[in-house]
């Protein structure tokens, strides 16, 4: 017999086998020998009490065996004579749009600036000891994107575009462990991404298709409004009908390109502010209502957001038990992201704290770059951090964070994870009022949802800008091609329409099965 239980435990029983099945069987009302197994499908966390609790959906089998493989591989044709299609980016987007490609039988090309993860891992070892900075080989671009380096969140908030959970299932079955398909908040980690992505890049080489690391595009070759291929910098020429553009918000010359090339572009929403960080264990104290974080109980995150001035104020991208990063891609800006291992046992807890911008926000001087102009605003940001950080490479300007609210130059710095190293700096000072206004009252308020919050142990990093991208690359809702380049399928954060590792891959997916369509209507004719 196969039964469907839900359970509310505490975290010792929720982590413990014997005392698990003890509740399954009290549950289920049999001897617990006769319960052959049981898999979790839900898992996640009720710290609302001052008791925490785990909340646990399970597939119970009584005097029956499980089935052995519950999540079947797909089986991917061989296209290395089919028709092709040009993809620009490894990330998410690109990835996965690769493999649902090769699904519907046509041939992807990837094309990807950076390199592949086993050697982008030497380039960012030397970025943060703060010795080289490689700008095509980072934490932006490489096999993966983002997210490979810089922690692997899955969570999303968006239901309404596609199947999260065979995203997370295809991740699995090329090397993630089994708890994100099951995990409220699930997350890969850093330490495990470039195995998973470079195991989907050997699926998808091995059915046919083409990946080329380390070749840049730096021009759209265009007929009759129509794309025929694009040039890279290596002066190679790749020709096709259809091109997925999946080069993620970072590749910032790809928007100049598009601009430069009269592609109609358009501007959009985004936020940019800092990173903050405090010590795990106070979060923990805040988060679980304790001295001491229960061993059995994961690092405590957050989620914070108010409205401040008729503009919000959030955090975005916690990493509990993680730490800060390096994340540019250009030599004279300074950029800070966060990430997390697997285990999340970092004695730091970081997150994005950011303001929204709108198109109207934008300072008029910047109004002349047309639709990039967000582009050109978050590019000064960046430079600004990087002429306060003294010249120092990748060291970061840093304050306290109360220090920061009251405006006050912090004479010493907490620890920090940030590798490369903080300089003392007055964002109060320098950052645009607009920005650093918000955040100052933001502070405030976040602080009475999180007493304790606002302290001179957090340390606020210069600067977080890229949440999202600040520039959208227009597509036709129902067939997913830009309205002006046939054949030009935008698609992936850079696109503008999605945020985060799952909704891109599932954005690629879904530009895929739009070219799918193309093709076949094509073909119909």
């Amino acid at each position: 017999m196969q039964t469907q239980i839900q359970l509310i435990l505490s975290p010792e029983q929720a982590e413990k086998h014997e005392l698990l099945l003890a509740q399954v069987a009290k549950q289920t009302k049999v001897s617990a020998d006769r319960i052959s197994s049981f898999r979790t499908l839900k898992k996640s966390i009720d710290a609302r009490s001052m008791s925490p609790k785990i909340n646990l959906t399970l597939d119970v089998f009584i005097d029956e065996k499980a089935p052995e493989n519950k999540y079947q591989p797909l089986e991917y044709k061989n296209v290395a004579d089919k028709e092709p299609v040009i993809i620009i980016g490894a990330g998410p987007a690109g990835l996965f749009a690769a493999l649902k490609l090769i699904e519907n039988g046509l041939r992807p090309i990837i094309i990807e600036r950076g390199k592949q993860a086993e050697k982008r891992k030497i380039d960012i070892a030397h970025l943060n000891l703060n010795k080289n900075f490689d700008t095509e080989s980072n934490y932006c671009f490489g096999e993966g994107g983002a997210g490979t380096f810089s922690d692997g969140k899955l969570y999303t908030r968006s239901k309404k575009k596609g199947n999260a959970q065979r995203i997370y299932e295809i991740f699995h079955l090329h090397g993630a462990s089994e708890e994100i398909l099951f995990d409220a908040h699930p997350h890969i980690g850093s330490d495990k991404l470039p195995v998973v992505v470079g195991n989907m890049s050997n699926t998808i080489r091995s059915s046919g298709g083409e990946i080329h690391f380390e070749e840049k595009v730096v021009e759209f070759l265009i007929e009759n409004n129509a794309i025929i291929g694009c040039k890279t910098e290596q002066g190679n020429t790749y020709n096709a009908k259809v091109l997925i553009l999946a080069s993620g918000h970072s590749a910032h010359d790809i928007y100049e390109i598009l601009y430069n090339q009269n592609i109609e572009l358009e501007p959009k929403g985004f936020a940019m502010g800092v990173r903050v960080e405090h010590p795990q264990s106070l979060i923990d104290s805040i988060q679980y209502h304790c001295k001491t974080r229960d061993e059995y109980l994961p690092a405590a995150n957050y989620n914070l957001v108010e409205q401040v001035n008729e503009r919000g104020v959030y955090s975005f991208c916690m990493c509990p038990g993680g730490r800060i990063v390096p994340a540019g891609s250009g030599k004279n800006e300074i950029v800070v992201n966060g990430m997390s291992a697997s285990k999340r046992n970092s004695p730091f807890a970081n997150s994005g704290m950011v303001v929204e911008i709108r198109p109207e926000d934008i300072p008029e001087e910047f109004k002349e770059f047309g639709a990039i102009a967000g582009l050109k605003y978050q590019q000064y940001i960046e430079n600004l951090a990087y002429k306060n950080n003294g010249g120092l490479g990748q060291k970061a300007p840093a304050q306290r964070m109360i220090d920061f609210v009251k405006g006050k130059v912090s004479a010493d710095l907490p620890d920090c994870s940030y590798m490369p190293g903080l300089i003392s700096s007055p964002l109060h000072f320098w950052l645009p009022d607009f920005i650093s206004s918000r955040l100052r009252e933001g502070f405030k308020k976040f602080d009475q949802k999180m007493h304790g919050y606002l302290t001179n142990e957090a340390v606020v990093v210069g600067v977080e800008t890229r949440s999202s991208a600040a520039v959208r690359i227009p597509r036709d809702p129902e067939t997913g091609c830009h309205p002006q380049i046939e054949g030009l399928f935008p698609a992936g954060e850079g696109s503008g329409y999605s945020g985060g590792i799952t909704s891109s891959a599932i954005d690629g997916e879904n530009a895929a099965l739009f070219v799918k369509k193309w093709f076949d209507s094509k073909n119909a004719k």
